[in-house]
């Protein structure tokens, strides 16, 4: 069964166009669907490679209700993080969803995940696309 993988992500999209490209050839069969706190993040993920995508709090809102993966910054469920781009209906929605969630620790805007250690983006993409093949097996 194809696994439905959610990326969010906001201000530039740097991270969720890492993920969706390391997502893409690490399982080719899942489908990938990216939303974008704005415009850019969306369109960056879209151009690496996701099949879908959808900009701003609404689109949060449906798509964590589809999604059996969601991957993204750890601040997708901290209210106002990512510059104020997550709003609190959108942490609430991917934090009450009963998809799985993946936390990148990226340490910034006064969210400081202790005993991260201090991993490079890629080495954080790395062990998320490794987990996510476990789950989609």
């Amino acid at each position: 069964m194809t696994k439905q993988i959610l990326i969010i992500d906001g201000q530039g999209g740097l991270l969720g166009k890492q993920l969706v490209d390391a997502i893409r050839k690490a399982v080719p069969d899942a489908e990938i669907t990216a939303v974008g706190t704005n415009s850019i993040a969306t369109s960056s993920m879209l151009k690496a490679g996701a099949h879908q995508g959808a900009t701003g709090e609404n689109a949060v809102l449906v798509a964590v209700r589809h999604a059996d993966i969601i991957a993204g910054p750890v601040g997708m469920v901290i209210a106002d993080s990512l510059l104020g781009e997550i709003t609190p209906a959108m942490a609430a929605a991917v934090g009450s969803s009963d998809a799985v969630k993946l936390l990148l620790p990226v340490n910034k805007c006064n969210n400081i995940v202790i005993g991260a250690g201090g991993k490079s983006t890629s080495e954080l993409i790395g062990e998320a696309v490794e987990r996510i093949q476990k789950i989609c097996g």
